[in-house]
């Protein structure tokens, strides 16, 4: 048989019964935002092909589309950046949908464009 929880809530809530709603809300904010922190940092510093991959299909790409634009991210060095942006941020400085300047990209188009973005190029 599970032994009885004790019932100590008041006590645990001792040091926040003198917040206001706004204070409370302010504060339970604060504690998510500092929970989620860790994982953002180390989404931005930990990719690999296959999460690229995913990526890129939920973008509306094939497999082998997909495939290729990894191998091409992967071949300039910039799997860090993410292989969706880098498409997005070619597409942004081209003035072209993300859909067709990716689809280039997959056939080996656009990737001095792209590492001039994301390695400080104009």
């Amino acid at each position: 048989m599970a032994e009885k929880r004790k019932d100590d809530f008041n006590a645990r809530r001792a040091h926040l019964a003198q917040l206001s709603e706004e204070e409370l809300k302010r504060r339970f904010f604060s504690l998510a935002e500092e929970i989620v922190e860790p994982l953002i940092e180390l989404s931005k510093k930990s990719t690999s092909p296959s999460v690229e991959r995913s990526v890129l299909l939920r973008m509306g790409f094939s497999s082998l589309e997909a495939q290729d634009i990894v191998n091409h991210v992967l071949d300039l060095g910039l799997m860090g950046k993410g292989a969706g942006n880098i498409v997005v941020k070619t597409a942004e400085k081209l003035k072209e949908d993300y859909l067709k300047v990716g689809h280039e990209m997959a056939e080996g188009k656009h990737l001095d464009i792209a590492q001039n973005i994301f390695k400080g190029g104009k």
